[in-house]
């Protein structure tokens, strides 16, 4: 009885480990420590101890991180795709397309993320702009994109997009119920504990596994809710009217006469010609005379004293 006791503990144990070295490549989730392992010796030494111990029925764990991904997804009938799209349209008047927006995610079963309003001047007048965001279910997509076409006077820009992520979905609940399977299994180690200490270190790796059930729940819902239901970001535009061409007018070219302007710049004319004058005196006195002065008077010199000889010459020969 002893020894069938072990052999079960001892199995149980190995299935433990088998099970988490499974989940945690996926999840990236550590392996049970150390102090785990050692409680769990320690409690199949005193099972093996105590006479009047109870046997437990190990039952094997079988994965499906392998085959069966392949079942799941064979027996999956859609894939889950994250749709999204942005739209740009040109309309001839943004009131009536707002409501007819939000009119066509009603009729969807849609709902709105977000909106803004603002307005732009054009010419004389304000015109109106928006942007909203929309959820629309993903079989809907295709057709509000289709009506929202229909709205508009011209489509200016389109963008769609899809992420498949069947595959990643896949995966997570494949980690999630192996994480499942080692949290219960754990949970039956610290019902067999029988010390503090024991019952301490088993709910230590408890709390850490179930922080990642959570994390990979949290992670998985977010898939489904964000394939379930498609993003369509949508921009209006008014179409805006010609601006009218501005006509020229004719100006008259005809000056008024003002005896008083007239006299103004006639004195402003006179300072100003008096002043010219009076500086040009200045740069000759200052700049001019004192440079060609020398020369010139040496000059009349030498003039003036051949005249005088020539003179002389020219008296004699007449006497």
């Amino acid at each position: 009885m002893k020894n069938k006791t072990q052999y079960i503990i001892i199995s149980l144990m190995i299935s433990i480990f088998i099970l988490a070295s499974c989940a945690a490549p996926a999840s990236e989730a550590p392996a049970p420590e150390e102090p785990l392992v050692e409680v769990m010796e320690g409690m199949v030494q005193d099972d093996s101890s105590n006479d009047s111990s109870q046997s437990i029925e190990a039952e094997p764990i079988v994965s499906k991180a392998g085959s069966g991904n392949d079942l799941m997804i064979a027996t999956r009938s859609n894939r889950l795709i994250i749709k999204d799209a942005v739209i740009k349209l040109l309309v001839q008047d943004s009131d009536i397309a707002v409501d007819l927006v939000t009119q066509i995610v009603s009729d969807v079963g849609g709902y709105i993320v977000s909106s803004r309003l603002w307005y732009e001047n054009w010419g004389e007048e304000s015109y109106k702009y928006s942007t909203t965001t929309i959820g629309v279910p993903v079989d809907q997509f295709e057709r509000t994109l289709r009506r929202l076409r229909d709205i508009s006077v011209r489509v200016l820009d389109e963008n769609a997009s899809g992420e498949d992520v069947t595959d990643q979905f896949v995966d997570l609940e494949s980690q999630l119920e192996n994480l499942n399977a080692t949290r219960d299994r754990v949970r039956v180690f610290l019902d067999q504990a029988k010390t503090v200490e024991e019952a301490l270190t088993v709910n230590k790796e408890l709390s850490k596994i179930e922080g990642e059930i959570e994390e990979i729940q949290g992670r998985i819902n977010y898939l489904a809710d964000r394939a379930a239901y498609s993003t369509i970001t949508i921009s209006i535009e008014p179409e805006l009217p010609e601006l009218p061409t501005p006509t020229p007018h004719a100006t008259s070219t005809a000056v008024p006469w003002v005896p008083s302007e007239t006299f103004g710049k006639a004195a402003r004319t006179l300072t100003t010609t008096y002043q010219g004058l009076v500086d040009f005196g200045i740069w000759i006195f200052v700049a001019v005379i004192p440079v060609i002065g020398p020369p010139l008077i040496v000059a009349w010199f030498i003039w003036r004293f051949a005249n005088k000889e020539k003179m002389a010459k020219n008296k004699k020969e007449d006497e």
